[in-house]
């Protein structure tokens, strides 16, 4: 009975409480759920992004077009540099630098933004600029050199004005659309004036 009577219940504990409530579970959740909380990302990580070049451009013709001048033109310098034919690398290195420019140019539509170059005039030029020297530099180191590294890099000259010839072929092509769609554009208000003339004319008959 003693034993019974001083025995108190299971259900009440007399534990002393914590000083340290327990708030580590809940921390994290609130600041998920806190947009302000949330850190943003740095400057630097979208000025990374925004030099990234994005897929759509990476598939496109005329980024697969770049992506190859830049490349071919890299190859060629690291092969005139490693041959005799060592005062031909300056052509390659310069086009590979105006490559890359003209890459990274239209990836991050930098061409948009600078307003005061027609640009597709002035990849154009460097398009026959780069196939014509390219064939040039070919010629003269399969001529006058004979070492191995030599003779790779005018067989990669000659690939090279190939993809330059035919990336200015359809630079020209474009070129000639737009110069049509212009002149279409001129002979509108022409045609409009003229056809308005006309109907004054049989008005003043009838």
């Amino acid at each position: 009975m003693l034993h019974s009577f001083c025995t108190f219940p299971r259900c009440h504990s007399f534990r002393s409480p914590s000083p340290f409530p327990k708030t580590q579970n809940s921390w994290p959740a609130q600041r998920m759920d806190d947009p302000e909380s949330a850190e943003q990302p740095p400057a630097q990580r979208s000025a990374l992004r925004a030099l990234i070049p994005g897929r759509e451009f990476l598939t496109s013709r005329k980024g697969q077009l770049l992506l190859a001048e830049w490349v071919v033109s890299l190859i060629t310098f690291i092969c005139y540099v490693a041959s005799t034919a060592v005062s031909l690398m300056t052509v390659p290195l310069i086009e590979f630098l105006w490559a890359l420019f003209t890459f990274f140019a239209y990836s991050t539509k930098l061409n948009e933004q600078l307003k005061g170059i027609f640009w597709p005039l002035l990849d154009f030029i460097r398009c026959v600029s780069a196939a014509i020297i390219y064939f040039v530099i070919s010629l003269v180191a399969v001529s006058k050199y004979s070492c191995g590294a030599s003779k790779a890099a005018a067989v990669l000259g000659f690939i090279a004005t190939i993809v330059y010839a035919f990336d200015f072929y359809i630079i020209f092509n474009d070129l000639i659309e737009f110069l049509k769609k212009g002149d279409s554009t001129d002979d509108e208000p022409q045609r409009r004036k003229s056809g308005g003339d006309d109907d004054d004319t049989d008005s003043d008959s009838d």
